[in-house]
């Protein structure tokens, strides 16, 4: 039942999503949770289940991971081959040149995504121990583009764009917490975490536990000295080392 009521929140915000425009910076708008829906919900139905009490929460999809697979954090070769999906993926509307979209066949590897699940891989060896206790979601499932093709997160878009598209995303987010029941949300970054602690207040959800992750993006310099062993130390701190290494 929980994979039902995640899909059907993620589809409600699909569609209102759809109403929404953006312009300057914004050149190119990546849907992944359309185009790419066959892999995500392939991966909502194996891993989202009842019972799970931590969320990790990353922003929006990056574009050799999420936009390629559908999957958060969506490194090819984890989505593929350690998670065991697939699933046909289509092409956005608009393509930049440089950003083309080739789905669980692509050769790019997405750094974030390689070292998030690159950890988990090497702590839990097969998915299933991680996804008994953990599940990952993005706040925003929309990826966005300027004419060069530079990646833009949503805090860099036009003010009243933001505002509009981090409204309806903080909202799916506190339908998506109630659905899975999880008691934890876990901020991949500190924009994440920001939000998920605004969007869970302002719903009078304070029981939920918010807490924050360094995000392992090589645009972080901290996270390329060795963001692995500074993540293992706050899990370690916030009780999730624990809830992986029990059977």
């Amino acid at each position: 039942m929980s994979a039902r009521a995640f899909l059907e929140v993620e589809l409600r915000l699909n569609a209102d999503l759809d109403r929404l425009g953006f312009g300057h910076p914004v050149r190119y708008v990546y849907r992944p949770l359309q185009y790419a829906w066959e892999p995500h919900q392939a991966f909502v139905q194996k891993f989202c289940r009842g019972g799970q009490s931590v969320l990790f929460l990353g922003m929006n999809p990056g574009p050799f991971g999420m936009a390629q697979t559908g999957v958060p954090f969506g490194e090819v070769n984890v989505v593929r081959d350690w998670f065991g999906i697939t699933g046909e993926v289509g092409r956005p509307a608009e393509e930049h040149p440089k950003r083309l979209i080739t789905g669980l066949a692509s050769t790019k590897s997405e750094v974030s995504g390689a070292r998030f699940w690159g950890l988990f891989r090497q702590l839990c060896v097969e998915p299933e121990r991680f996804f008994r206790h953990c599940f990952v979601h993005n706040l925003c499932p929309l990826m966005f583009m300027a004419e060069s093709g530079k990646n833009l997160t949503p805090p860099e878009l036009a003010v009243g764009e933001r505002n509009d598209l981090l409204a309806l995303c903080d909202a799916a987010l506190c339908q998506a917490v109630r659905a899975l029941g999880v008691t934890m949300v876990i901020g991949v970054g500190r924009v994440a975490e920001h939000r998920a602690r605004k969007a869970l207040a302002a719903a009078g959800m304070g029981d939920v536990r918010v807490e924050g992750i360094m995000h392992p993006s090589p645009r972080n310099p901290q996270a390329n000295k060795g963001w692995a062993e500074v993540a293992m130390v706050t899990l370690e701190e916030l009780g999730v080392l624990a809830l992986l290494r029990n059977e």
